[in-house]
Protein backbone atom coordinates (compact mmCIF):
# COMPACT_ATOMS: atom_id res chain seq x y z
CA UNK A 1 0.00 0.00 0.00
CA UNK A 2 1.16 2.89 -0.98
CA UNK A 3 1.27 6.23 1.46
CA UNK A 4 0.88 9.69 1.06
CA UNK A 5 2.85 11.57 4.27
CA UNK A 6 3.16 14.86 5.05
CA UNK A 7 6.06 15.63 7.57
CA UNK A 8 5.20 18.99 10.36
CA UNK A 9 8.43 19.83 12.01
CA UNK A 10 9.52 23.56 12.75
CA UNK A 11 13.22 22.59 12.01
CA UNK A 12 14.20 22.15 8.59
CA UNK A 13 17.19 19.58 8.73
CA UNK A 14 14.35 17.47 10.82
CA UNK A 15 12.27 17.55 7.85
CA UNK A 16 14.86 16.64 5.24
CA UNK A 17 15.97 13.66 7.45
CA UNK A 18 12.58 12.45 7.93
CA UNK A 19 12.46 12.66 4.35
CA UNK A 20 15.06 10.69 3.61
CA UNK A 21 14.54 7.93 5.96
CA UNK A 22 10.42 7.47 4.54
CA UNK A 23 12.23 7.45 1.14
CA UNK A 24 14.52 4.82 2.05
CA UNK A 25 11.33 2.48 3.10
CA UNK A 26 9.55 2.87 -0.26
CA UNK A 27 6.27 3.08 -1.40
CA UNK A 28 5.86 6.80 0.12
CA UNK A 29 4.91 9.89 -1.56
CA UNK A 30 6.05 12.88 1.02
CA UNK A 31 3.51 15.19 -0.59
CA UNK A 32 4.07 18.50 1.49
CA UNK A 33 5.73 19.52 4.70
CA UNK A 34 4.94 22.16 7.25
CA UNK A 35 6.97 24.45 9.31
CA UNK A 36 4.30 25.12 11.85
CA UNK A 37 0.81 24.30 13.63
CA UNK A 38 -1.03 26.94 11.13
CA UNK A 39 0.80 25.77 8.16
CA UNK A 40 0.19 22.10 9.18
CA UNK A 41 -3.86 22.46 9.22
CA UNK A 42 -3.43 24.06 6.01
CA UNK A 43 -1.46 21.50 4.13
CA UNK A 44 -3.49 18.89 5.89
CA UNK A 45 -6.53 20.18 4.09
CA UNK A 46 -5.10 20.69 1.19
CA UNK A 47 -2.96 17.82 0.14
CA UNK A 48 -5.26 15.21 2.21
CA UNK A 49 -2.85 13.10 3.44
CA UNK A 50 -2.95 9.72 4.65
CA UNK A 51 -0.45 9.77 7.65
CA UNK A 52 1.28 13.16 9.38
CA UNK A 53 4.41 12.90 11.15
CA UNK A 54 3.91 15.34 13.32
CA UNK A 55 6.33 17.90 16.17
CA UNK A 56 4.87 18.26 19.57
CA UNK A 57 6.72 21.74 19.54
CA UNK A 58 6.39 23.79 17.28
CA UNK A 59 5.31 28.21 16.69
CA UNK A 60 1.72 28.82 16.39
CA UNK A 61 -0.01 25.80 17.74
CA UNK A 62 1.57 22.63 19.02
CA UNK A 63 1.17 19.21 17.59
CA UNK A 64 -1.36 18.45 19.89
CA UNK A 65 -3.86 21.26 19.22
CA UNK A 66 -2.96 20.59 15.38
CA UNK A 67 -4.07 16.91 16.01
CA UNK A 68 -7.78 17.96 18.11
CA UNK A 69 -8.39 20.01 15.60
CA UNK A 70 -8.27 17.45 12.75
CA UNK A 71 -10.30 15.16 15.04
CA UNK A 72 -12.79 18.43 15.61
CA UNK A 73 -12.66 18.62 11.61
CA UNK A 74 -13.32 15.02 10.83
CA UNK A 75 -10.39 14.86 8.64
CA UNK A 76 -9.09 11.23 8.89
CA UNK A 77 -5.04 11.24 8.16
CA UNK A 78 -3.05 9.30 10.93
CA UNK A 79 -0.84 11.07 13.24
CA UNK A 80 2.56 9.71 14.09
CA UNK A 81 4.31 12.11 16.72
CA UNK A 82 7.98 12.57 15.95
CA UNK A 83 9.77 14.75 19.48
CA UNK A 84 12.79 14.45 21.41
CA UNK A 85 10.10 14.63 24.91
CA UNK A 86 8.47 11.37 25.62
CA UNK A 87 6.49 13.08 28.50
CA UNK A 88 4.17 14.16 25.93
CA UNK A 89 3.65 10.30 24.75
CA UNK A 90 0.24 9.78 27.29
CA UNK A 91 -1.21 13.10 25.99
CA UNK A 92 -0.02 11.52 22.44
CA UNK A 93 -2.26 8.64 22.50
CA UNK A 94 -5.41 10.71 24.04
CA UNK A 95 -5.68 12.16 20.64
CA UNK A 96 -5.35 8.72 18.99
CA UNK A 97 -1.79 8.73 17.53
CA UNK A 98 -0.91 6.04 15.59
CA UNK A 99 2.91 5.67 17.25
CA UNK A 100 5.14 8.39 18.70
CA UNK A 101 8.51 8.72 17.74
CA UNK A 102 11.47 9.65 19.87
CA UNK A 103 13.65 11.93 18.00
CA UNK A 104 16.68 11.13 16.84
CA UNK A 105 14.21 8.71 14.95
CA UNK A 106 15.54 5.57 14.46
CA UNK A 107 15.01 3.84 10.85
CA UNK A 108 13.68 0.22 12.60
CA UNK A 109 11.49 2.14 14.81
CA UNK A 110 9.76 4.49 11.88
CA UNK A 111 9.37 1.23 9.39
CA UNK A 112 7.12 0.00 12.64
CA UNK A 113 5.51 3.30 12.87
CA UNK A 114 4.72 3.16 8.81
CA UNK A 115 3.97 -0.49 9.37
CA UNK A 116 1.31 0.31 11.67
CA UNK A 117 -0.18 3.23 9.86
CA UNK A 118 -0.51 1.03 6.76
CA UNK A 119 -2.36 -1.76 8.69
CA UNK A 120 -4.61 0.68 10.82
CA UNK A 121 -5.43 2.46 6.70
CA UNK A 122 -6.02 -0.94 5.24
CA UNK A 123 -8.20 -2.41 8.22
CA UNK A 124 -9.88 0.76 9.19
CA UNK A 125 -9.26 0.12 12.76
CA UNK A 126 -8.36 3.92 13.05
CA UNK A 127 -11.92 4.89 12.96
CA UNK A 128 -13.01 2.81 15.51
CA UNK A 129 -9.93 3.42 17.68
CA UNK A 130 -10.62 7.18 17.61
CA UNK A 131 -13.71 6.31 20.24
CA UNK A 132 -10.86 4.64 22.74
CA UNK A 133 -8.06 6.75 23.50
CA UNK A 134 -6.64 3.88 26.29
CA UNK A 135 -5.94 1.34 23.58
CA UNK A 136 -2.64 1.52 23.61
CA UNK A 137 -2.09 1.47 27.32
CA UNK A 138 0.92 -0.97 27.04
CA UNK A 139 2.92 0.90 24.17
CA UNK A 140 2.58 3.84 26.37
CA UNK A 141 4.09 2.07 29.18
CA UNK A 142 6.97 0.85 27.31
CA UNK A 143 7.68 3.73 25.54
CA UNK A 144 7.75 5.79 28.93
CA UNK A 145 10.14 3.12 30.52
CA UNK A 146 12.27 3.13 26.90
CA UNK A 147 13.60 7.17 27.80
CA UNK A 148 17.14 7.86 27.49
CA UNK A 149 18.54 9.56 30.50
CA UNK A 150 20.31 12.88 30.43
CA UNK A 151 24.15 12.41 29.61
CA UNK A 152 26.87 13.40 31.25
CA UNK A 153 28.75 14.53 27.89
CA UNK A 154 28.53 15.70 25.17
CA UNK A 155 30.87 14.74 21.95
CA UNK A 156 31.47 18.42 20.45
CA UNK A 157 33.09 18.75 16.63
CA UNK A 158 35.95 21.22 17.23
CA UNK A 159 37.65 21.84 14.10
CA UNK A 160 38.21 18.46 12.77
CA UNK A 161 38.15 16.33 15.70
CA UNK A 162 35.48 15.45 18.17
CA UNK A 163 36.22 16.49 21.79
CA UNK A 164 34.15 15.21 24.94
CA UNK A 165 32.89 17.84 27.19
CA UNK A 166 31.11 17.67 30.65
CA UNK A 167 27.71 18.20 30.36
CA UNK A 168 27.99 20.78 33.47
CA UNK A 169 30.65 23.01 31.82
CA UNK A 170 28.00 23.70 28.83
CA UNK A 171 27.33 27.26 29.29
CA UNK A 172 24.76 27.62 26.33
CA UNK A 173 23.74 26.45 23.25
CA UNK A 174 22.50 28.31 19.92
CA UNK A 175 20.82 27.09 16.44
CA UNK A 176 23.29 29.47 13.73
CA UNK A 177 23.23 28.76 9.97
CA UNK A 178 21.76 25.12 10.67
CA UNK A 179 24.44 24.28 13.23
CA UNK A 180 24.27 23.88 16.63
CA UNK A 181 26.80 26.17 18.66
CA UNK A 182 27.88 25.00 21.96
CA UNK A 183 29.83 26.70 24.46
CA UNK A 184 31.69 25.76 27.22
CA UNK A 185 34.21 26.99 29.95
CA UNK A 186 36.77 26.39 28.03
CA UNK A 187 35.74 26.14 24.10
CA UNK A 188 33.15 26.46 21.24
CA UNK A 189 32.24 23.52 19.36
CA UNK A 190 29.52 22.07 17.44
CA UNK A 191 27.13 19.50 18.54
CA UNK A 192 26.73 16.28 16.43
CA UNK A 193 22.79 16.55 17.69
CA UNK A 194 20.16 17.33 14.81
CA UNK A 195 18.36 19.84 16.55
CA UNK A 196 17.71 21.41 19.57
CA UNK A 197 15.03 19.42 20.54
CA UNK A 198 17.75 16.40 19.95
CA UNK A 199 20.06 18.02 22.46
CA UNK A 200 17.61 19.33 25.00
CA UNK A 201 16.44 15.58 25.22
CA UNK A 202 20.14 14.47 26.37
CA UNK A 203 20.52 17.17 28.92
CA UNK A 204 19.07 17.33 32.30
CA UNK A 205 15.55 19.79 32.27
CA UNK A 206 16.07 20.84 35.53
CA UNK A 207 19.66 22.45 34.51
CA UNK A 208 19.12 23.46 30.66
CA UNK A 209 16.17 25.87 30.05
CA UNK A 210 14.84 25.84 26.23
CA UNK A 211 14.50 30.06 26.79
CA UNK A 212 14.25 30.38 22.90
CA UNK A 213 13.63 28.08 20.01
CA UNK A 214 16.92 28.71 19.26
CA UNK A 215 18.56 29.43 22.55
CA UNK A 216 19.65 26.86 25.18
CA UNK A 217 21.28 27.33 28.39
CA UNK A 218 22.90 26.64 31.25
CA UNK A 219 20.76 27.61 34.52
CA UNK A 220 23.88 27.97 36.57
CA UNK A 221 25.61 29.69 34.45
CA UNK A 222 23.75 33.03 33.99
CA UNK A 223 25.95 35.77 34.70
CA UNK A 224 23.10 38.70 34.59
CA UNK A 225 19.36 39.09 34.16
CA UNK A 226 18.65 42.13 32.20
CA UNK A 227 15.31 43.55 32.12
CA UNK A 228 14.26 44.36 28.23
CA UNK A 229 10.79 45.53 26.58
CA UNK A 230 7.04 44.10 27.35
CA UNK A 231 8.47 42.84 30.57
CA UNK A 232 10.67 40.06 28.68
CA UNK A 233 14.73 39.20 29.91
CA UNK A 234 18.01 39.07 27.97
CA UNK A 235 20.65 36.63 29.94
CA UNK A 236 24.40 37.64 29.88
CA UNK A 237 26.01 34.28 29.90
CA UNK A 238 28.94 33.46 32.30
CA UNK A 239 31.46 33.08 28.65
CA UNK A 240 34.51 34.69 28.27
CA UNK A 241 32.09 37.34 25.88
CA UNK A 242 29.50 37.73 28.18
CA UNK A 243 26.93 36.35 25.63
CA UNK A 244 23.54 37.71 25.29
CA UNK A 245 20.30 35.32 25.30
CA UNK A 246 17.01 36.61 24.63
CA UNK A 247 14.57 34.95 26.76
CA UNK A 248 10.92 34.43 24.36
CA UNK A 249 7.63 35.83 25.72
CA UNK A 250 6.72 32.20 26.33
CA UNK A 251 9.55 31.37 28.90
CA UNK A 252 9.74 34.76 30.36
CA UNK A 253 7.09 33.78 33.30
CA UNK A 254 9.54 30.67 34.32
CA UNK A 255 12.41 32.32 34.41
CA UNK A 256 10.63 35.28 36.46
CA UNK A 257 9.29 32.32 38.80
CA UNK A 258 12.74 30.66 39.39
CA UNK A 259 14.18 33.94 40.06
CA UNK A 260 10.85 35.04 42.27
CA UNK A 261 11.35 38.45 40.22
Amino acid sequence: MSLRVLIVDDERLARQELTFLLEEIGSIEVVGEAADGIEALDRIVEHEPDVVFLDVQMPGRTGFEVAREVLARGLSPEIVFVTAFDRYAVEGFEVNAVDYLLKPVEPARLKQAVARARGRLQSGRHQASRADPNHDLDRIVKLIADRQRPSNQLALKVDDRFLLVEAADIIYASLVDDEIRVVTDGLVGISNYRSMDELHARLDPDVFWRVHRSHLVNIKKIKEIVPWISRNYILKMKDAKATEIPVSRAQTKRMRDYLRL
